[in-house]
């Protein structure tokens, strides 16, 4: 189980203490030894694909139009601003260039892929470039995969296909993705796996794509052996990114890490043996010290005792969020998580879960696998993270996200725009980690993340990496 300028001078002395140990954590654990330049004569296996000359992975977004008006989809939350088109292609073929080394070319990102006319000329096209290792896929609503849809995208060359289901109650399907059936996805499976059959394309890879939130998580187990059953080789489950206020309650994520929360509990292990009640502790905070008992002094002590350990270990305790966690429900979810897993391995179904609280030791897989997001305009970005304009709660409060744009295609070609000083220079800062933990900080959101335009955080970096929880493990997508 895996729940293991400032506003003010004073604010800024606190962020300085609070972010000194990790930041002194994150440059003692990360000592990565990089190339000065992008193209050095290492063997590819010596160089992270962050450090490359090319991009390994492809995120190529040929729409921003849906079919589904989906409650928790970014384009459904306030204030999102978001232009809906179509990618041209001119576009396309600019990132040509790129495929020849890519692993993987992913073709979606806000929209529908299946509403592109051209999408399957796309797939040609790329199928042409593409390394022999590499595949092409996208995810999908699997609305307009009828009978002639799922022939022509196999018979194009797509390797992958990942369908949305979230549910495999008719009338929940309904609320969470107005507009669509479950019924959709029940034959847009049975066309995947006659036209895999048809066409002898055993290597194509049919997944379904499950987003957990506390209303519908209990359906996991079932859903995957659902899929399973109807032709589905993996499943990725997801948690909810809350893009809203309202999708916040239905975030089933704990929002604290996986080390807080480790401490947290050793602490009051200690304390009970201790004969120490420290979940009193918040209400015995904010008595009067003079009015404070023997025992209120013993339950302020072990808890002082707590984050002075675990600052030592280079972290820190945010104990509101530590005190508001429902351990109860992390065990339930932590039990439908094994469920699912067990019946993923009974069917043979690779089951790609998140975790549960967030990841101390972070990893963005986005960058450290060399990945190139390209919106239907042609700009081209560093993560899923960076790619729109939108606000979001992922860490339990209102967060403005901006996206970073290191080019675009109709005025430079997509290698100039990789191997630029820009772009090199940010993906060799992100992987040393060496920036806060925003979601683990008892003063976010301070106003270095809340801007309009990021300039640097606490620790005097310019990614906007620290809001990010992308990096620990929460969220997944066909990566």
């Amino acid at each position: 189980m895996n729940i293991h300028q400032s506003q003010t001078s004073f604010k800024s002395k606190k962020h300085s203490e609070l972010t000194g140990a990790t930041k002194k954590r994150s440059t003692e654990k990360m000592n990565i030894e990089m190339s000065t330049t992008i193209g050095t004569t290492k063997t590819s296996e010596q160089i992270t694909a962050a450090l490359r000359p090319y991009p390994s992975k492809l995120f190529v977004e040929t729409t921003t139009r849906c079919n589904l008006n989906c409650f928790m989809c970014v384009k459904q939350s306030d204030d999102t601003c978001i232009d809906e088109g179509d990618l041209s292609e001119e576009t396309f073929a600019r990132i040509l260039p790129a495929l020849p080394h890519a692993k993987a070319l992913i073709l979606n990102g806000v929209g529908e892929p299946l509403l592109h006319p051209k999408l399957e000329g796309f797939i040609r096209l790329a199928k042409k470039h593409i390394s022999s290792e590499g595949w092409i896929g996208f995810q999908s609503n699997g609305l307009l995969l009828d009978e002639s849809r799922a022939f022509s995208l196999l018979e194009s060359g797509l390797d992958r296909i990942c369908l949305s289901i979230d549910t495999i109650s008719p009338d929940m399907f309904k609320r969470m993705r107005a507009g669509g059936e479950l019924s959709n996805i029940d034959c847009a499976l049975n066309h995947l796996g006659a036209a895999k059959s048809s066409l002898n394309k055993t290597d194509f890879r049919i997944g379904v794509e499950f987003v957990a939130m506390r209303s519908n998580l209990k359906e996991l187990p079932d859903a995957i052996a659902w899929a399973a059953s109807r032709g589905a080789s993996f499943a990725l489950v997801t948690h909810v990114l809350p893009y809203d206020q309202n999708h916040t309650a239905e975030a089933a994520y704990s929002l604290c890490s996986d080390q807080s929360l480790k401490f947290f509990l050793e602490g009051k292990k200690q304390a009970e043996s201790a004969g120490v009640d420290i979940t009193r502790y918040p209400h015995v905070i904010w008595k009067f010290y003079k009015n404070r008992g023997p025992e209120e002094l013993k339950i302020i002590e072990h808890v002082e005792k707590m984050k002075a350990d675990a600052e030592k270990n280079g972290g820190f305790l945010d104990l509101k969020k530590l005190y508001s966690l429902d351990l109860d429900w992390l065990e339930q979810v932590s039990v439908i998580f094994e469920e699912a897993s067990f019946i993923a391995a009974k069917h043979d179904l690779d089951l790609q879960l998140p975790e549960i609280t967030l990841r101390d030791d972070r990893k963005c897989e986005f960058v450290e696998e060399g990945s190139a997001f390209v919106n239907w305009k042609g700009d081209v970005h560093p993560c899923y993270f960076l790619w729109h304009t939108y606000q979001c709660f992922a860490s339990g409060w209102k967060q403005e996200v901006q996206p970073k744009t290191f080019g675009n295609l109709s005025d430079t070609g997509i290698m100039e725009i990789w191997n630029s000083a820009n772009f090199a220079a940010f993906r060799k800062s992100v992987i040393k980690y060496d920036y806060p933990y925003c979601s683990n900080c008892g003063l976010a959101p301070c106003d270095y993340v809340q801007t309009d335009n990021f300039e640097q955080d606490c620790h005097i970096n310019a990614e906007p990496c620290g809001s990010c929880i992308w990096c620990m493990g929460i969220f997944r997508c066909l990566n």
